[in-house]
């Protein structure tokens, strides 16, 4: 791999950096939509699910493809010339909207495993609602969620391979142009497992050691 080691050094920046910044936002949209999936307001739950419909059942693939190249045909109407969108900023997106959909999915399952004597004990001591949340439900839903939200992670620190289709400097991409530089094609991509295993696995830790420290986790 002469010649490739600080390019995998970048690449491996460039994926840690995807991985956190699409995870973080997803997270933060997730909760908002698991909110509104748990909603009285029938419109707001139809609106939400809808979202994680479509998400769900559309290939990572296809919409990291659609994002990217319907923000650049968007863009450069918009601009009234060619402007292609930026591989990273299209990767995030792409990926915000992937996990996303599938925390959704997993924090209002949380939230539905909430006793609800406990949601009615605190109607009764006056808390309003955003009291409710704040104090008895999130708590409560963030343990429940961990074990499926860390492989949430897990899976989007492995989709960000995806991401190098659109031209993104990542892991996947110098994996791919070594091996075809210098037609080592297993050395390269061997490469590139350890470094996509290597995040995996301290995801994996992180979540046991929650576990650990929180034993409510784990049941």
């Amino acid at each position: 791999m002469y010649g490739f080691s600080a390019q995998f050094a970048a690449a491996f920046v460039v994926t840690v950096g995807l991985g956190l910044v699409s995870g973080l936002l997803g997270t933060v949209f997730g909760l908002l939509l698991a909110m509104l999936r748990s909603s009285p307001a029938s419109r707001f739950k139809a609106a939400a699910t809808a979202y994680t419909t479509v998400v769900r059942g559309i290939p990572e693939l296809l919409i990291i493809l659609l994002i990217y190249f319907g923000g650049t045909v968007f863009a450069s109407k918009i601009a009234g010339r060619y402007v292609e969108v930026n591989a990273f900023s299209a990767g995030v997106i792409a990926l915000t909207v992937v996990f996303s959909g599938y925390a959704t999915e997993v924090f209002r399952g949380a939230i539905a495993a909430v006793p609800a004597g406990q949601i009615e004990a605190a109607k009764t001591l006056g808390l309003n609602s955003w009291q409710r949340w704040l104090f008895i439900v999130g708590p409560q839903m963030l343990r429940l969620a961990l074990p499926a939200y860390g492989n949430l992670w897990i899976s989007l620190f492995k989709d960000t391979a995806l991401v190098s289709i659109v031209g993104l400097t990542d892991i996947m991409r110098v994996a791919f142009v070594g091996a075809g530089s210098l037609r080592a094609p297993l050395t390269f991509y061997l490469a590139a497992s350890s470094f996509y295993l290597s995040l995996t696995t301290v995801t994996l830790l992180s979540i046991r050691l929650a576990e650990r420290r929180y034993p409510a986790f784990s049941r």
